[in-house]
């Protein structure tokens, strides 16, 4: 072999060890080891500070960078964890033993991973990490790092949801749709989502895209429909559905679209999911190249609003300029009316004020809320030091406040955070006061 050949033949070789497969270190399972060897230490005492100990000392302390990576992603604490493992004793017993199925997944993933490679030829790598959560995430991506939360992502329909608390009803109905079935759909998913721009998109449009490619593409790359029922539901409802989202796709809130329960109108959750696959599946149908519309949809930058818009609009999906939906949004915003003690012109606010009201222009979710700092920051702040909550009507909230000094400006931002009965975001609306002089 002459000299160049060599040289050749190790660039290849560097070349193909730089682009790895999923197998071997590319799928992380300890963890699962590691959460049944805390679990069982946990069943042999009722003292909650041993339980915590053998738990931080066996699982959390002792985590892969892909379990801290899902701690983070989703603020968990090792006592939410705890309270989990009391709580749902049935759900953990039958969940048991198919979170090792993880470990008999790999070359199912492997060919999965290949079949995107071979539909998107500048798939960066990403690794795998099979993690255990506390029944909040079955998938997750942070940077290259795949999440998949294996209690959740390995239930079936005999997983028991009869124990779990309201805020976990809807996992009942997720159990009968067999995830564990579905783990190579699911880790695709979630392995595009590590080729994106970004994970999160700054309104519900740019997170339904960002959603709808990773969808979309699985499907195309393994071949095979989704089998997330929010799919097979929009297909059947897409009319319904399209004229309800079209009120809301310019909005900050994602939270009658995605990431929640079926306590909605359709009595099916995550319906966003369907929209950005229909916007996905329009985009590929129009491009005169496949290939060249796989890699626009995974490289869009979804946060870039001129871009997204055109990739949306082009894909003829919705019958109106996206302009159009953006003005029926802001129209059906509540807003702020007044706020109480208010100063007439030229006047200022007594600095002995101890409660303010803020009043509404329509019913509002109680549940609901956001202040932050104004323009001028914390030192200029009204702090709130009670909260006293909404009125029997929903239209106004009240708070008790701290002292204020005479002679200074203040101010308050009430955020988008407030929403209407409806889930419609409030249009944010800035509190401005200058207190008088001494009281």
């Amino acid at each position: 072999m002459n000299k160049g050949t060599f040289l050749f033949s190790l660039l290849v070789l560097l070349i193909a060890c730089g682009r790895p497969t999923p197998s071997g270190k590319f799928i992380e399972t300890s963890d699962v080891d590691r959460f049944w060897e805390a679990y069982d230490q946990i069943a042999t005492t009722q003292d909650s500070s041993q339980q915590l100990q053998a738990f931080n000392e066996l699982f959390w302390d002792r985590a892969s960078p892909g379990q801290q990576a899902m701690f983070q992603a989703r603020n968990y604490t090792p006592q939410e964890y705890l309270q989990a493992i009391r709580e749902y004793p049935k759900f953990w017993k039958a969940v048991r033993p198919n979170t090792h199925q993880s470990k008999e997944v790999s070359g199912d993933l492997e060919r999965g991973i290949q079949q995107l490679r071979s539909l998107y030829p500048e798939l960066k790598p990403a690794k795998i990490y099979f993690t255990i959560g506390a029944l909040r995430s079955n998938g997750t991506t942070v940077d290259s790092m795949i999440l998949i939360g294996t209690e959740l992502a390995f239930s079936n329909a005999e997983t028991p949801a009869d124990e779990l608390s309201e805020r976990l009803s809807h996992l009942g109905d997720f159990f009968q749709t067999e995830p564990g079935r579905n783990i190579v759909f699911l880790n695709v998913h979630e392995y595009v989502h590590t080729q994106q721009s970004s994970t999160i998109g700054y309104n519900l449009l740019a997170q339904t895209v960002l959603e709808g490619v990773a969808e979309f593409v699985a499907e195309k790359a393994l071949g095979v429909d989704s089998p997330n029922p929010q799919i097979a539901y929009g297909r059947e409802n897409d009319e319904r559905v399209k004229a309800a989202y079209v009120k809301e796709m310019f909005s900050p809130s994602f939270s009658n679209w995605l990431w929640n329960s079926v306590d909605n109108e359709f009595g099916m959750r995550d319906l966003a999911y369907y929209i950005g696959y229909k916007i996905c599946e329009g985009h590929y149908q129009n491009a005169s190249d496949s290939r060249v519309a796989i890699k626009e949809m995974i490289e869009l930058d979804y946060n870039n609003e001129a871009d997204l818009i055109a990739f949306v609009e082009a894909s003829g999906y919705f019958s109106e300029p996206l302009e159009t939906y953006r003005q029926l949004f802001e129209e059906m915003r509540p807003t702020v009316v007044a706020v109480e003690p208010s100063a007439a012109y030229g006047q200022g606010i007594s600095p002995g004020t101890k409660e303010m009201r803020i009043l509404f222009s329509d019913k509002m979710a109680t549940r609901h809320r956001q202040f932050e700092f104004g323009p001028l920051g914390a030192g200029h702040a009204i702090r709130i030091e009670k909260f006293n909550g909404f009125a029997q009507d929903a239209r106004s909230v009240s708070f008790e406040i701290a002292p204020l000094e005479p002679n200074k400006k203040y101010q308050l931002q009430v955020g988008a955070g407030f929403r209407d009965a409806k889930g419609i975001p409030l249009v944010p609306y800035l509190i401005e006061w200058e207190t008088t002089g001494p009281k």
